[in-house]
């Protein structure tokens, strides 16, 4: 999300003690202020884009992440790739809960009235630490995404190396990293805002508003650490290394592309791998293009940036964190097939032979039980003749004690599985038939098994 929140724009604040002494002002005028601050000054527009828009977004999104995380969990996808994107669906999903509780419902309260507690009471003891929480989701979802570009970098373009870089060990001690590197930083964010009382003008109760805590305030702060650091750290290194690891595994996805035949099984599936991840980052880049307008704005000339483009900003990055589940339904063969048989099939409340959990392959189960039976009637047959053959060689009583002792009743000859309802052969009519009369010749057999 963007650092600059509603909540630190100083200038939608006013003094309603100043707005007293000036005699020259109405007295109703300073009743249409709440927390020092405009009522319903941009009413309409924060209720369509956050109270309806981003509320939508996030809860498709929230259930979207959901179902990829449990995807992504099988023992079947376990791979270094999907535990990073394991790591990516969850930071995406603290993100989207922190802009449901910062900016959904808040807005619905300015332009229904609905929702009054929440917004004057419960957001403002939240919101201090929401707001470092929600800056820490952010950026670990940047570097997240990095990460992945370089694991497909690495596995695309220099395939040597994937065996010794790209493990599953490693991956989860990248996640560890980002994680601790963005708690550390964004920690100074904690003691940025501070809450007082007021009481309200209307109803005449305590209300809690939210001011820029003294470290806000302070300038060497701000531009340092909120406006250049920030742009460096969240913007410039991540993006320009996005745009160079990306472009070499287009070039290489290319040439891939050019050359598939001559391509083994898994380095196709790799290009396929990354064709999906690049798809990722390309829209991560498109929906992150207005909150790095708008830090440059803010950065360049010091002033708060236009509030339609903060406002439109903080509405992609929600996009950019729910969308990630379609790109994976679209690209993804495998993730694809599961998520079928998990939620769009009869099995869903309990493990059955077509379940993913009975699948390691990229082949279906149900392909290879379609011959099962002409293959099992096929060797049964073989066995059974050879058994006619060596019981024609021996003396009776032989035969009669070898039947005896397989506990099988003495037959005229084997049954053949097709045709169902054939009557009862001799041997040497069932080795006529089997030459080709019914339809099992030698080659049959073979294209069968």
């Amino acid at each position: 999300m963007e650092t600059s929140f509603e909540i630190f724009n100083a200038t939608s604040y006013y003094d309603a003690g100043e707005l007293l002494d000036n005699s020259s002002i109405n007295e109703n005028l300073v009743k249409r202020f709440e927390c020092k601050e405009e009522i319903n000054s941009t009413g309409l527009f924060d209720f369509i884009i956050y109270g309806v828009l981003i509320n939508l977004v996030s809860i498709f999104g929230i259930f979207g992440n959901a179902i990829s995380m449990i995807i992504l969990s099988r023992p079947q996808m376990k791979s270094s790739i999907n535990y990073l994107l394991i790591g990516l669906a969850r930071c995406d999903t603290v993100l989207i809960i922190s802009s449901v509780l910062i900016y959904g419902l808040p807005a619905i309260y300015g332009y229904t009235g609905l929702l009054f507690n929440y917004k004057f009471i419960i957001y403002p003891k939240i919101v201090r630490f929401l707001y470092p929480l929600s800056c820490m989701a952010q950026i670990a979802t940047v570097y997240l995404t990095l990460t992945v570009t370089l694991e497909r970098y690495i596995a695309v373009c220099h395939p040597l190396k994937a065996r010794s870089f790209c493990t599953y060990g490693r991956a989860q001690l990248a996640v560890l990293v980002i994680v601790i590197f963005t708690f550390i930083y964004n920690l100074p964010k904690f003691w940025e805002v501070e809450v007082y009382p007021e009481t309200h003008w209307k109803y005449k109760v305590t209300i809690y508003c939210l001011r820029p805590a003294d470290l806000r305030n302070s300038n060497l702060y701000v531009t340092l650490y909120v406006h250049w650091m920030y742009f460096f750290i969240c913007y410039l290194f991540p993006f320009l290394a996005l745009v160079i690891f990306n472009a070499a595994i287009y070039r290489r996805v290319r040439k891939a592309n050019r050359d598939l035949q001559q391509l083994s099984r898994h380095q196709r599936r790799e290009i396929g791998l990354a064709t999906m991840l690049l798809c990722v980052v390309i829209v991560f880049l498109i929906c992150n293009i207005l909150p790095l307008a708008s830090n440059i704005h803010e950065t360049s000339f010091v002033t708060d940036p236009p509030l339609w483009l903060v406002e439109t900003g903080n509405l992609l990055v929600t996009i950019n964190s729910s969308i990630n589940f379609i790109i994976y339904v679209i690209f993804g063969r495998k993730f694809k097939r599961i998520f079928l048989k998990l939620f769009c099939s009869s099995n869903l409340f309990g493990p059955g032979r077509d379940s993913p959990e009975f699948q390691t392959y990229d082949e279906s189960i149900v392909t290879n039980m379609t011959n099962l039976e002409p293959r099992n009637s096929i060797r049964n047959y073989h066995l059974n003749r050879s058994s006619t053959i060596r019981n024609n060689n021996v003396p009776n009583g032989s035969t009669r004690r070898s039947l005896k002792i397989s506990g099988r009743p003495a037959s005229p000859g084997p049954c053949v599985y097709y045709p169902a309802r054939s009557p009862v052969r001799s041997p040497s009519q069932m080795s006529r038939t089997s030459s080709g009369q019914n339809g099992w010749s030698k080659k049959d057999m073979d294209s069968v098994l």
